[in-house]
């Protein structure tokens, strides 16, 4: 059976997170004591026991959520013995996603996230910006409302998520005059709680100092190839993937085209490494024919390895 590996990335934090990982698996607690050489500072301790205002600082979200994914990875690759046809992740994910792959170390992948965290932070100031989530309407119709809305502001589809979900970002006023537009048109939208609109042309800012710091990063070829949020297309070319980590930032994640462009490429089981199951239930809406399985505690990775005996 063809497996991919996907990793879940902001908003799947939680306190207390890769603690049982660490605690249960010696491949995972060097995962922590790696970030954390990199960083200079206890990312673990974060992750482990807060607190909660700090660990969902965007600037330390996205490194320690990258941090349990890999070790949720690592756990799983020692227990288990269980290697992917293909790799993705959503969004901050694809950075975890290039780590399984071989084409970036952790270390360097967690002072990327720092870096980006801080740079998309800084790039809205705090309230000018805003995201929501549009449910129950078609992908074609929310770009056209976010188009109707915009008024000479930004307002643009950010997250292509699943079947009925699509989450905007922009301008705090031009999102809001979509949210208003898309209740006329038999749509929901759901206003999110996030520090800044990620994934849209605001993000500018933020593309250019990722391109800065990612000039000096040393960048392998995939061992599997890695399918880009950017173009939700598998790619194995090193010489192209800086200018995909840039262009995410500003692009949309396409995640329903990347699982349904898997599942064409033979993928029939998702195991999903990191906190949460966000992933998992986002998957078996794109596709209930395939398997999916969550993994972020000592008990998945136990399920898995039995499973794959």
């Amino acid at each position: 059976m063809s497996v991919a590996f996907v990793f879940p990335g902001q908003g799947a934090q939680a306190v207390g997170m890769g603690r049982a990982l660490a605690d249960a698996f010696p491949e995972a607690q060097r995962a922590f004591e790696e970030a954390d050489a990199a960083l200079g500072e206890p990312i673990s301790t974060l992750c482990f026991e807060g607190p909660e205002e700090e660990l969902t600082r965007t600037a330390n979200t996205q490194p320690a959520v990258l941090t349990v994914d890999v070790a949720a990875l690592r756990a799983v690759r020692s227990a288990a013995g269980i290697e992917p046809s293909l790799v993705a992740g959503h969004s901050l994910g694809e950075y975890a996603a290039l780590v399984a792959a071989g084409a970036l170390d952790l270390g360097t992948a967690v002072r990327l996230t720092r870096l980006r965290g801080r740079a998309m932070q800084d790039a809205v100031p705090e309230g000018e910006g805003a995201m929501a989530a549009v449910l129950l309407l078609e992908p074609a119709v929310v770009a056209a409302i976010c188009e109707e809305a915009a008024g000479g502001r930004v307002c643009a589809p950010a997250n292509f998520n699943a079947p009925g979900q699509v989450v905007i970002a922009g301008h705090a006023d031009a999102v809001a005059r979509a949210v208003d537009i898309v209740k006329t048109r038999k749509g929901r939208a759901i206003p999110l709680k996030v520090s800044a609109p990620f994934h849209c042309e605001l993000m500018r800012p933020a593309a250019h100092a990722l391109a800065s710091a990612l000039r000096d990063v040393d960048v392998r070829t995939p061992t599997v190839p890695v399918v880009s949020n950017v173009d939700a297309a598998p790619n194995s070319d090193a010489g192209r993937i800086k200018d995909l980590l840039v262009r995410q930032v500003t692009s949309p994640v396409r995640w329903e085209e990347s699982v349904r462009r898997m599942v064409e490429a033979g993928v029939r089981k998702f195991v999903e490494l990191g906190p949460g199951n966000v992933l998992a239930g986002l998957i078996k809406r794109i596709d209930r024919s395939v398997e999916v399985v969550s993994v972020s505690d000592p008990a998945g990775v136990r399920a898995l390895a039995a499973g794959a005996a």
